[in-house]
């Protein structure tokens, strides 16, 4: 998609989400414009993440741990995460590596989480990167 398009669709999806393009520039409101720009662009955070060209089928998940598929720390993670959150939310997501890196460091410094150290860190975010990433 050439940049004028992208550009223009993103002023029709301003207009009808009621922000304003140009109000979003001046203030350097870059989160609003890349919001608006991935509205324009069709993407959509609730679709499900279409699994890769070739890739194998997802396990079934443990019905102990809310279906979190089967491996070495999905038990960390779902007592971590279930302690916030439903674990329907960590399984739909699909995010990169980095993203997930992003996230730990989002809920500590922003939303209050208790930092589990390093070890439990690691634990979990290998098993997110492993079997909910995007990458993979």
């Amino acid at each position: 998609m050439n940049f004028h398009l992208l550009l223009r669709a993103a002023i029709a999806c301003a207009a009808v989400t009621g922000v304003s393009l140009s109000a979003a520039a001046q203030e350097n409101d870059f989160r609003t414009g890349e919001i608006l720009l991935a509205q324009a662009a069709g993407y959509d955070p609730m679709r499900p993440a279409m699994p890769l060209p070739g890739a194998s089928p997802r396990p079934e998940g443990n019905p102990e741990f809310d279906g979190l598929i089967d491996g070495p720390g999905a038990e960390d993670t779902f007592y971590m995460c279930s302690a916030c959150h439903s674990i329907a939310l960590v399984k739909q997501q699909r995010l990169s590596d980095a993203r997930w890196d992003y996230l730990w460091t989002w809920m500590i410094e922003d939303q209050g989480m208790a930092d589990p150290g390093e070890e439990l860190r690691e634990t979990i975010l290998d098993y997110l990167k492993e079997h909910y990433s995007s990458e993979r």
